[in-house]
């Protein structure tokens, strides 16, 4: 089952959520009917809460079945309940916004190619995976250009062949070239997936969705 829904009207639902293969983070706000969409579509837990009393899960935390890569404003009170389900690592300094800056799965990740070596190399030791910095589309915030799930990698339709083969080659798992929403290259801002299914936008056409299960489904 796969489908496509907004959240209080907004289609940009992958700027809310951030799903992984057991868990995931939906805001306080969602309402019932959008969390149990969840759970039934991804057959996660969905957890409720906000980071940095903020709602836009999706832009702040990162991570994979290891851990959970969050920004350091997080209050802690709200890192108590990441913290009851992954370890989690916090990004401190100006590049914070963790789902934005990183695309991970469980076999590799793709960071901002800003950052500095000191914060890859402890991404990578932390999420237990090799880190890759890397544009898509020449965007800097892969995490929102692109999805990972441990089937394949869904990226924006700029993305080029060097970007996509550095992926190819970290994850050894098929890359493939996608849209969301009525063509917004954007891919991360509206879709969220696992490797048991996805989520789209609202506004997705008939076509992305045929491109994403073709991805994303590939198994």
């Amino acid at each position: 089952m796969d489908c496509t829904v907004s959240l209080a009207g907004d289609q940009n639902i992958g700027v809310f959520v951030r799903a992984f293969e057991d868990i995931a983070f939906v805001p306080t706000s969602a309402p019932d009917e959008f969390t149990e969409l969840i759970r039934d579509v991804l057959h996660v837990d969905p957890i409720k809460i906000n980071i940095h009393q903020s709602s836009i899960i999706g832009s702040l935390l990162s991570g994979n079945s290891h851990g959970l890569v969050v920004t350091g404003l997080i209050q802690d009170a709200e890192l108590d309940i990441l913290c009851e389900y992954r370890d989690v690592l916090l990004l401190d300094g100006g590049m914070n916004a963790a789902g934005n800056i990183i695309l991970a799965n469980d076999s590799c990740a793709a960071v901002h190619p800003e950052m500095d070596k000191e914060a890859i190399e402890e991404i990578s030791s932390f999420l237990q995976v090799p880190v890759i910095p890397l544009t898509l589309g020449s965007v800097k915030t892969v995490g929102m250009a692109g999805v990972a799930t441990n089937i394949g990698l869904i990226v924006s339709p700029r993305a080029t062949p060097y970007e996509i083969g550095a992926l190819e080659k970290a994850s050894n798992l098929p890359v493939g070239k996608g849209s969301i929403n009525m063509g917004v290259s954007m891919v991360g801002t509206g879709l969220i997936a696992n490797s048991k299914g996805y989520v789209a936008g609202s506004a997705t056409s008939g076509y992305e969705l045929g491109r994403i299960e073709e991805i994303l489904r590939s198994e």
